[in-house]
């Protein structure tokens, strides 16, 4: 889903099963307390015309990317999430030019579901997570 290429930061595998489990498993606990919140900053984020491709980072230190929506401990959460976009990734090299129209391919319905960036130490990738149903 990210790259093709060994030219970009991202890891080729990122959208393996395997990664995919390991992601889910780190955040889902988490992703249910905040996921109002991400819903809505998603909305918001399309609404007002910043990006059809909001990305959450999801990170236990602090980093550099996006701006932060929720600290972490701040709604009993043990991760901080931070509001980016696909531009952004793309700038700072993390999704390589020649993979933007396959992630916008892949990029799933943000009504339905939560694109995080989920970074753990030297560890990091995508995963689409489904907001909860009310």
């Amino acid at each position: 889903m990210i790259n093709n290429s060994n030219e970009n930061t991202l890891m080729d595998d990122a959208n393996s099963p395997e990664v995919n489990r390991r992601l889910l498993g780190l955040i889902s606990q988490d992703f249910v307390k905040i996921s109002d919140q991400l819903k809505e900053a998603s909305y918001q984020i399309r609404k007002r015309g910043f990006s059809e491709n909001p990305i959450f980072v999801a990170v236990q230190n602090n980093l550099d990317l996006g701006i932060l929506l929720i600290a972490q401990n701040e709604l009993d959460n043990e991760w901080s999430y931070r509001a980016s976009f696909l531009d952004e990734f793309t700038q700072r090299g993390l999704v390589g030019p020649e993979a933007v129209e396959m992630f916008k391919e892949n990029y799933r319905n943000p009504d339905e579901y939560c694109c995080l960036f989920v970074i753990q130490g030297d560890f990091a990738g995508f995963v689409f997570i489904p907001f909860p149903e009310d």
